[in-house]
């Protein structure tokens, strides 16, 4: 064998020598750079940005359980970057995520301040040493999904009562055929089962548009006391029949922004109820005042009185405080819950004030809006001081009525 081929076998021999250096090298830096991985609590590139775009609830934990980025709405459940995560369910979560390497997903109940919430919480694996946890609040949408199951349970119930009785009725009247006066009391009979059946399914309408509907679709200033005139008027049989009063009183002129029918319906549920929870011979009182731009619709009844245990269920639907009155008066239970919903759809807010034995005050409250400038103008061409002065006087003192306070 020459020096040529020596040498060029040489030169293969160095060439295969250095490819294994330089591979062996080449794992050699992948392994360190793995192991670095596993050893960094280094946020991945844009995790930050994306978690302060967040609304909902979401923080990143490192192994010790250290928060090591947190969205804004994190703070509300009292996870904040830097400290420990806190709550043995969270911890197990992170813990089962870690273990499988998969997502790992659970409902719970955290507390947010001083409230306990539901939550959908999800964990996933973002690096070796780094989870991500994400927190939905479920609380509202397991309320509105609850009182959809409470709606149709009730409904169902309630409907069954006068169907019931609508069908009884019907075979009574066939097998009393021979006897005109039966059939007459039991056409009767049937015939106020019927208005009931009508009443109620017409009140479930009311109430599922008001809260189906996105806005209300009738809105102009509204006079309040033009509303507060048809929904007395709407309730005058039944209080002729009950010797029932309606006294009205309080201000006048006042004028608010929304839907015409919507508020008379309302406000005509608030003197329904008064009138079916008053005795005989006794006045509900209407009154109406505007403070700081707020009119206050007051409806007042001398009646039994709500107990203070029952007044933050009286506007649920169905619920009745007094069952038996209800059944004697043919009441829904959903007069207060579309009363409401009525007032909340115009950005109101209604209150109860009552004492069991002293009566009740049920009391609406809108924002005023100012009068249309031409009913302004007849008012002021037609008014008198002498005559405005002494009208101001005389609500005063009917207003003081209605609120349930004694007159001088």
């Amino acid at each position: 064998m020459d020096s040529t081929q020596l040498a060029l076998i040489a030169l293969g021999v160095g060439a295969l020598v250095g490819g294994a250096l330089a591979t062996l090298v080449l794992v050699s830096l992948r392994a360190r750079d793995a192991a670095r991985m596993r050893a960094s609590t280094e946020l991945p590139d844009g995790t930050r940005s994306v978690l302060q775009g967040m609304d909902e609830v979401a923080v990143v934990v490192d192994t010790s359980l250290h928060i090591v980025a947190a969205s804004a709405p994190a703070e509300l459940f009292g996870m904040v970057e830097g400290e420990t995560l806190a709550g043995e369910d969270l911890r197990a979560l992170l813990r089962a995520a870690r273990s499988t390497e998969r997502p790992e997903a659970e409902t719970l109940r955290l507390r947010r301040g001083v409230e306990l919430r539901s939550v959908a919480a999800r964990a996933s694996v973002i690096t070796p040493r780094l989870t991500l946890l994400v927190i939905r609040d479920i609380t509202e949408r397991e309320r509105v999904e609850e009182m959809r199951r409470d709606f149709v349970a009730n409904t169902s119930h309630e409907l069954k009562t006068p169907v019931g009785a609508v069908t009884l009725l019907a075979e009574a009247i066939e097998s009393a055929a021979d006897d005109p006066d039966q059939v007459r009391h039991f056409a009767g009979r049937l015939g106020a089962e019927a208005a009931r059946l009508g009443q109620l399914t017409s009140r479930i309408m009311n109430l599922s548009r008001l809260q189906a509907a996105d806005d209300l679709t009738e809105l102009r200033d509204v006079s309040v006391d033009e509303v507060i005139t048809a929904a007395v008027e709407s309730q005058g049989v039944a209080a002729d029949a009950a010797q029932i009063t309606v006294v009205r009183g309080g201000a006048r002129g006042a004028y608010v922004r929304g839907d015409v029918q919507v508020l008379t319906e309302a406000i005509a549920n608030l003197v329904a109820n008064a009138i079916a929870y008053s005795p005989p011979g006794s006045q509900v009182g209407v009154g109406v005042k505007t403070v700081d731009g707020i009119v206050e619709i007051a409806v007042t009844d001398r009646g039994i009185g709500i107990p203070e245990g029952e007044q933050s269920r009286v506007f649920e639907r169905f619920y009745r405080a007094d069952q038996a009155r209800s059944r004697r008066t043919g009441g829904t239970g959903l007069g207060l819950s579309i009363v409401k919903h009525a007032v909340q759809r115009h950005g109101g807010d209604v209150e109860l004030w009552s004492r069991p034995g002293r009566g009740s005050t049920f009391t609406i409250r809108l924002a005023a809006v100012a009068a249309p400038a031409e009913t302004g103008g007849k008012k002021k061409r037609s008014g008198k001081k002498k005559s405005a002065k002494k009208a101001q006087s005389k609500p005063t003192r009917d207003h003081a009525r209605v609120k349930g306070e004694k007159t001088p």
